[in-house]
Formats: structure tokens, C-alpha cells, sequence
């Protein structure tokens, strides 16, 4: 390991470690605000002991302070095995962190990851690979964690089972252990070839992969046998609710904080000064390691520009459409936005795939005016914020394509989005990348078609007239 391998690895772990224990110093801070401290305890064991399918809202079925306690404990064991295992850490480690926290707010708790953690140990064990470089296969692993959530608490209960109730069943046990022993060999082994599928222009490879697993397994166990689809779980939380079901205020303060300090501490770490930003701005984000290339500290400034871009564009598809507002998912896929900060997404790569979803919302209303309907979704609504921060996945696209190609990867994305969780019932959690994903396998082959030749500099002008001949000749010859 060189000296720079050594400090982006310091750094990585130092930002892991600060960014977790904020998630704890928000949880008490939320319990002061919300006057929830007196239920924080008897909150948190609710979120560990309830099914959490999509779009189970840790606020609602807990409280924000438990939310944040959730995300702030799983965060610390990310960190203790990033920092106890032997060898470097890396930006793949560093986008599963962020995974692990975002989901932590729904669907993924302090109890139901660690089978969905620990099973790929076994695999890579037997493989005799090394535990630190595929730390990440484990986290990715975690957004089977609903799956368990089910398997234990509801799966085998039927209409027996009631919200609230912890009762464990031999079955259900059972289940769960041949579960994620199927989990655990089969998860890491699929990984690799996806890749193939999409070429590396989704950096959520995870997504895909991981979605036709969950649809596979969803309908065995589902589907196939019988038993009803999960749904979401709900309590009557009249703190959620006196909040509006908006905590707007506590976002901006957190995020800023959290954005700014980012930002600070890369600036600091870089000299003092931003030096080489620009360069990292024209990237494309194919295949590149921002920490490799770049250094750590201008990902954590690419982490708080970033951050703070995606923050302003939900608070202005909340300030001006009706929808979800700040719930406990929304402060998640904040976190989730984050993932391939250090590894492919920068906003230069990005605005053109929110610019798709918001030009899909207008033409929806304008075409209901020509022919009639009704227009469901707005910007806002849960699903769609959900799914452009997992789309932004989909930024070598845009590095490599073109602002034109962002835009409609965006609106495919978008048009997508409320469908694809219905293929896993909602238990695979990486729904936004399994969309991803498939756009990719629908937009990727027109792009190769037309545009034979990505650009290898998002400041290199593409024209298309010059494309389309070459593309011709190359079919001559």
C-alpha cells in the first residue's frame, strides 16, 4: 500500500467514524426536539422487531430520534469492521457505508442486516478471499434485510400475526438460516457477471443484480406458494403526525452541518484551497476512482457540494408540488444520493438526470391536457424522490453521452419507477438501482447504436451529425 493509498484509506475511515457518531448526536438532539427521549428505547425496539418492505418509514413505525439511533449503530459497525479488518479501505467500502445508513432510515435495521452482513463471510471464507477488499459484497448484501425482517417476525404467522408483536416461530427460524445461507453464496457470485449486462455505464451494478435475485426469490416464496405480498407497516404515531409528517427544519439543519463539514474538512485536507475541483468536474464518471485519481479530500468536497445540490433539489420539489415531504425515507435517500461520490457522480454528471424527471412530470400534465387523465405523481411524491437519487447512478451516461442522453435516461428512469418494486414485493431495497439498471439494458444499446464513440471528457463536444458518419463507415467497412 503506498502513502496515498494510506491516506485516502485514513480518511475514508475518519469520515465513516464522524459521519456515524453525527447520526448519534442527531438521534439525541431529535429526541430534545420531538420530546421523544422519555419512548426512545421502546421506539428503536419497535423498528427492530417490524417487517420494513418498501417504503416502511422508520419515523412513523418508530420516531426520528430511533431512526437516527438505527442509522448511527449500523453506521459504527460498518466502521468497527472497516477499521479492524486488516488491509485498506476503499471507495467501494465507502459507497456500501452509505448504503447501509441511507436504508437504515427504512427497511434495514440494527437486527435484521447482520444475517444479510455476516453470510458472505462464509463464501468468501471458502474462496479464501480477502475479508477487508470484499467488505463491500457484505454491505451491498444488506438490502436483502426485509427479507429477514419477514422470514422471522411475519412470513409464517399469517393472518395471525399482529403490528407490534416480536413472536419468533422455529419455521420462521429455520427459514431465515437457509435463507441467507442461499444468500451468502449466491449474492457474491452473481455480482461480477451484471456488469457484463450494462458495461459499466450504472455504478449501482448491486441494484441490478441484486433485483433479479429478489424478483426470483420473491415469487418462490410468495407467489408460488401462496402466501400474500408483504406491506408496508404503519403505527398511529401522533409525533409523526403533529410534525406534519415534515421534519423540514431538522433536514437543513443536519445536512447543512453534515455537507458543510464535509466540504470544510476536504478543503482543509487539499491545502487549504480547492485546487484540482475543476478537474474532477470533468470527469466522466466511467469506470473512474475519484479517490484513486483525485485524492479523498476532493471527494469530501465532492461530497458536500453534491450533498447539498441533491438537498436543494428535494426542498424544491417539496416546496412546490405536493408529496412526501421530509419522512424518514427521504432523509435516507439523502444519505443514499451520497454513495458514488467517490467513484463516478459528481453534479456536473447528474443535473441533466433530475432535469428528465422533472421534464417527464411536465410533459405527463401537458399530455393529460391533450388527451385527458390524471397526473398521480408530482416530483415529490415518495417513489420518484426515492428514485432520482439512485438514478444519478446512471451519471456515465451522462459523462459519456451527453446532456441529451441524461435527460432521457432520467425520464426513463422516472417512467420506471413505480413499477419495479412490484417485482420483488418491496423486499430487496436497491429498488432505484434495479430500475437503474434496466434502464441501462434499454438505453444503453440505442446510445452504442447512434453514438459509437463516448467521449473520455465531459469537455469534449460531441456532435452528432460527426457521430452518425463515422458510425455509418464503421457499417461500410
Amino acid at each position: 500500500m503506498n502513502e496515498s493509498e494510506q491516506r485516502n484509506s485514513k480518511i475514508i475511515d475518519g469520515t465513516v467514524l464522524c459521519i456515524s457518531l453525527s447520526l448519534l448526536a442527531a438521534s439525541a438532539a431529535g429526541a430534545l426536539c420531538t420530546g421523544t427521549g422519555g419512548t426512545l428505547f421502546a421506539d428503536f425496539f419497535r423498528i427492530l422487531t417490524s417487517p420494513g418492505p418498501l417504503i416502511t418509514d422508520y419515523f412513523g413505525v418508530g420516531s426520528l430520534p430511533a431512526a437516527f439511533l438505527n442509522a448511527g449503530l449500523c453506521g459504527l459497525a460498518m466502521w468497527a469492521f472497516m477499521a479492524l479488518l486488516p488491509g485498506p479501505s476503499h471507495v467501494n467500502t465507502f459507497a456500501g457505508y452509505f448504503l447501509v445508513i441511507a436504508h437504515a432510515f427504512y427497511g434495514l435495521n440494527f437486527l435484521n442486516m447482520w444475517p444479510c452482513f455476516l453470510a458472505p463471510f462464509l463464501y468468501l471464507r471458502i474462496r479464501r478471499l480477502d475479508y477487508n477488499e470484499n467488505l463491500h459484497i457484505c454491505m451491498f448484501c444488506t438490502c436483502f434485510s426485509p427479507f429477514v425482517s419477514e422470514l422471522l417476525f411475519r412470513y409464517t404467522q399469517g393472518a395471525e400475526w399482529t403490528p407490534g408483536a416480536a413472536t419468533l416461530t422455529g419455521t420462521g427460524i429455520v427459514l431465515t438460516l437457509l435463507f441467507i445461507l442461499v444468500l451468502g453464496f449466491v449474492a457474491p457470485a452473481i455480482l461480477p457477471g451484471t456488469r457484463a449486462w450494462h458495461k459499466g455505464y450504472n455504478l449501482y451494478n448491486g441494484g441490478l443484480a441484486f433485483g433479479m435475485l429478489g424478483f426470483f426469490l420473491f415469487n418462490l416464496l410468495y407467489r408460488t406458494v401462496g402466501v400474500s405480498a408483504p406491506a408496508a407497516v404503519a403505527f398511529d404515531n401522533p409525533v409523526y403526525e403533529s410534525f406534519g409528517r415534515s421534519y423540514r427544519s431538522f433536514a437543513y439543519a443536519y445536512f447543512l452541518l453534515l455537507f458543510g463539514g464535509c466540504a470544510a474538512a476536504g478543503w482543509f485536507l487539499n491545502g487549504r484551497s480547492f485546487r484540482g475541483l475543476s478537474l474532477l468536474f470533468t470527469d466522466t464518471g466511467f469506470q473512474s476512482n475519484f479517490a484513486g485519481k483525485y485524492g479523498m479530500p476532493l471527494c469530501l468536497i465532492n461530497v458536500g457540494i453534491y450533498g447539498a445540490l441533491f438537498l436543494l433539489y428535494v426542498s424544491l420539489a417539496e416546496r412546490f408540488t405536493s408529496g412526501a415531504g421530509f419522512t424518514g425515507p427521504t432523509f435516507g435517500v439523502i444519505f443514499a444520493a451520497l454513495t458514488f461520490t467517490a467513484m463516478g457522480q459528481h453534479p456536473r454528471n447528474v443535473w441533466p438526470i433530475y432535469a428528465g424527471y422533472l421534464l417527464l412530470f411536465l410533459f405527463a400534465n401537458a399530455f393529460n391536457v391533450l388527451v385527458g387523465g390524471d397526473v398521480s405523481w408530482t416530483p415529490s411524491t415518495q417513489a420518484y424522490i426515492n428514485s432520482v437519487a439512485f438514478a444519478t447512478g446512471l451519471c456515465p451516461l451522462v459523462g459519456s453521452y451527453g446532456v441529451v442522453p441524461g435527460i432521457a435516461a432520467g425520464m426513463l428512469c422516472a417512467s420506471l419507477a413505480p413499477a419495479t418494486s412490484a417485482l420483488h414485493g418491496g423486499l430487496m431495497l436497491y429498488n432505484g438501482g434495479f430500475t437503474a439498471g434496466i434502464t441501462t439494458l434499454i438505453l444503453l444499446p440505442i446510445l452504442e447504436h447512434y453514438l459509437p464513440k463516448p467521449r473520455a471528457s465531459m469537455n469534449q463536444h460531441i456532435d452528432l451529425r460527426d457521430m452518425m458518419t463515422l458510425n455509418e463507415s464503421a457499417k461500410r467497412k
